[in-house]
């Protein structure tokens, strides 16, 4: 189960309350930052922007792709470690906005995680430390450190002691 807030609401569907829940000039400012990000080809300057205008919490050396979409809303929510890859046009939640209420979870990223391209990660999600998700997951529970996940719906494709055996005699993560 994912760890998010659920806050009911009455009448139209929760994205017409969307202005009640977040003020508007943020979304605008959150949406021209992202914006900028997306298409910098500069890592650092990109991380100082989240940093900076979107008080993400972002590690050393990480590296968000090409297209990287954080979350226009909510992204102080969002929490990456150190030496984490984001890969090309993922998508990273922090709200959902359903019928009859919306919902608010943060994200935690771990270090030295590696997202693949195309990947969705939902609100309320952990990625633990060193963890692998493979392109084109819908990341929809956490994801225990070291593992290698996949798919949609997501599922563990290798534990963290199965990636160890597989990568001990690798010259490059063997250790």
């Amino acid at each position: 189960m994912r760890n998010t807030e659920r806050h009911p609401v009455e009448g139209a569907n929760s994205l017409w309350h969307v202005y009640k829940t977040v003020p508007f000039w943020k979304v605008v400012k959150n949406f021209v930052v992202i914006q900028i990000a997306r298409y910098t080809p500069f890592l650092g300057m990109k991380n100082w922007l989240y940093r900076t205008f979107l008080g993400m919490r972002v590690g050393d050396n990480t590296s968000f792709a090409l297209m990287v979409m954080l979350d226009v809303m909510f992204p102080e929510k969002i929490s990456v470690g150190t030496n984490s890859v984001i890969g090309y046009n993922t998508t990273i939640l922090a709200h959902e906005y359903l019928i009859k209420e919306f919902r608010l979870g943060d994200v935690h990223i771990g270090s030295e995680v590696m997202i693949g391209a195309n990947t969705t990660i939902l609100p309320g999600i952990t990625i633990g430390d060193g963890a692998i998700v493979s392109a084109g997951t819908l990341v929809h529970k956490d994801v225990p450190e070291g593992s290698f996940v996949g798919g949609n719906p997501m599922r563990i494709i290798y534990t963290k002691e199965q990636l160890s055996e597989r990568w001990a005699n690798d010259p490059i993560y063997g250790k």
